[in-house]
């Protein structure tokens, strides 16, 4: 059946025309204007701590989190953590403003490359454009700031979370995303990210790694 048809079935059952003014209208009144669900009490209660909610909700998807006051400690947490795991100390990452702020030599021995991901590297590095605390997930925008493939090729992801990006739901992270880029645009692609990759398809049993990384490490931390 070719698209046109498949289209017109569709029209067909919605009682709507191919140039129907109203409900055009009403769809130009949404995106102006788009609806907020009710959020989970976790984090709309009054004295809620989105932080350690967002933490909460991501460890229990098998993430590590780390919380780190001081920036300047990102690369020492980094080394840490992947000599823990008998890891190369090499990282690959884009070039988000946030990481030429870094003093990446603190940490003896780390070698950072950057632009996309190869498939030999062992680890991604990326920073989110925002978390949701509701569910414990990072919001990632795609681009040469933080390339797609940085969250799928390498089997160990790292990604910096600034704590003033940490915001209650996703319809908080979508109105962060239309301040920053304009009301009707969109990134390429927006990943969100709640733990390793994982996949309960082959005979019911979780396997980690199944089309993604699978270790993830959130650094929480402050802005430079």
């Amino acid at each position: 059946m070719s698209r046109r048809a498949i289209l017109d079935k569709i029209r067909q059952s919605l009682n709507a025309t191919p140039n129907d003014q109203a409900r055009r209208s009403a769809l130009d009144a949404r995106i102006a204007n788009p609806p907020r669900a009710p959020a989970p009490s976790r984090v709309a209660a009054t004295g809620s701590d989105t932080i350690a909610c967002f933490k909460s909700e991501l460890e229990k998807q098998l993430a590590t989190v780390v919380e780190i006051d001081n920036p300047a400690l990102i690369p020492s947490a980094i080394a840490s953590y992947l000599e823990a795991n008998k890891l190369p100390l090499r990282l690959r990452h884009g070039c988000d403003p946030y990481l030429s702020q870094i003093n990446w030599t603190s940490a003896a021995g780390l070698t950072l490359n950057s632009g996309p991901a190869a498939p030999n590297d062992p680890t991604g590095l990326s920073v989110a454009f925002a978390g949701v605390a509701e569910t414990g997930t990072m919001v990632l925008q795609s681009g040469p700031d933080n390339p797609v493939t940085l969250g799928y090729l390498p089997d160990t992801h790292i990604i910096i979370v600034p704590k003033s990006r940490i915001l209650a739901t996703y319809e908080d992270a979508f109105e962060r995303l239309r301040t920053a880029i304009g009301s009707g645009n969109m990134p390429r692609t927006l990943n969100w990210i709640s733990g390793p990759s994982r996949t309960a398809d082959i005979g019911g049993r979780i396997v980690i790694g199944a089309h993604g990384p699978r270790r993830l490490l959130a650094l929480i931390t402050a802005e430079k």
